[in-house]
């Protein structure tokens, strides 16, 4: 089917399935010879060629948001990157981003690529619909990261612009105790926490950081034999600034984390914590 004999009104359908060019959904109808699915199949394709030639794109900025469940119970985060800020500031993009993490939420799979084969569509999965972005955007997309977590409530925060998004699980479900939860969870995004407690530092960081710390005492004269128990010393000051719980709490340096929690209830803690953030 020539070009001449795809009218205006197909063009403008297909684009509004698609969201892809005018130009492009002009060519891919005339090559599929007016055939709805086969130009779609076509725009997709165009978009996996697209995502292999453009498979070493840096694609640093994008969109991280948090959705949470009515019942406080579960939480997720979705991070879909792309390589410029004027992609990411795109309301279709943002609104798609949304899209995964409210698929994400209903489902809840244990992993990103567990998510990425879930149905988006009738006969598209999200990785489908990722890849098909990819040819109606012209930039690398992708679902990059993924993150859930379940608690007896869930306390979301999302840093100005979607540059990261944070979730905290407290272990109490009372209501009173949520914005205490999103203090906690900006906490998160201004501190960086790696670990909610000493006890969840991976083993790997924790010898790393003893040998830094010996090193040091070494580097400054100290004998030996005192290395062991300075290396300590320092660890118990990575705890205080790495683990969520031990860090000084930001809005009053008087307390720590937990301090805090247990100002409000004597038995309130966190539970457990993800962050993700663009870079």
């Amino acid at each position: 089917m020539s070009a001449q004999n795809i009218s205006a009104a197909d063009v403008k359908k297909l684009r509004e399935m698609t969201g892809a060019g005018m130009m492009d959904c002009k060519q891919a109808l005339t090559e599929a010879e007016g055939d709805f699915d086969k130009a779609i199949e076509i725009l997709r394709k165009k978009g996996e060629k697209l995502s292999l030639k453009r498979a070493d794109r840096e694609a640093t900025e994008g969109v991280v948001l948090a959705l949470v469940a009515d019942d406080h119970k579960r939480g997720v985060i979705v991070k879909l990157s792309c390589e410029t800020d004027f992609v990411a500031k795109n309301e279709d993009f943002i609104a798609l981003t949304r899209k995964f993490g409210e698929i994400a939420l209903a489902n809840f799979p244990e992993t990103r690529e567990a998510l990425l084969g879930l149905p988006f569509e009738a006969g598209l999965t999200i990785e489908g619909k990722v890849t098909e972005q990819i040819g109606v955007i012209g930039e690398k997309i992708e679902l990059s990261e993924y993150a859930r977590i379940e608690a007896a409530q869930i306390c979301p925060y999302i840093h100005m612009g979607n540059k990261a998004a944070v979730l905290v699980g407290l272990n109490l479900e009372d209501a009173a105790y949520y914005e205490a939860g999103r203090d906690i969870a900006m906490q998160v995004a201004a501190m960086h926490p790696i670990a909610l407690d000493k006890d969840q530092v991976d083993p790997s960081v924790i010898e790393k950081e003893i040998e830094i710390g010996k090193e040091v005492a070494r580097n400054e004269g100290k004998p030996e034999e005192m290395l062991e128990k300075i290396a300590l010393g320092k660890l118990n000051k990575f705890y205080k600034d790495s683990t969520l719980l031990n860090q000084d709490f930001v809005k009053d340096n008087k307390l720590t984390v937990a301090a805090f929690l247990k100002s409000k209830n004597k038995d309130l803690t966190a539970s457990g914590f993800c962050h993700v953030k663009l870079g």
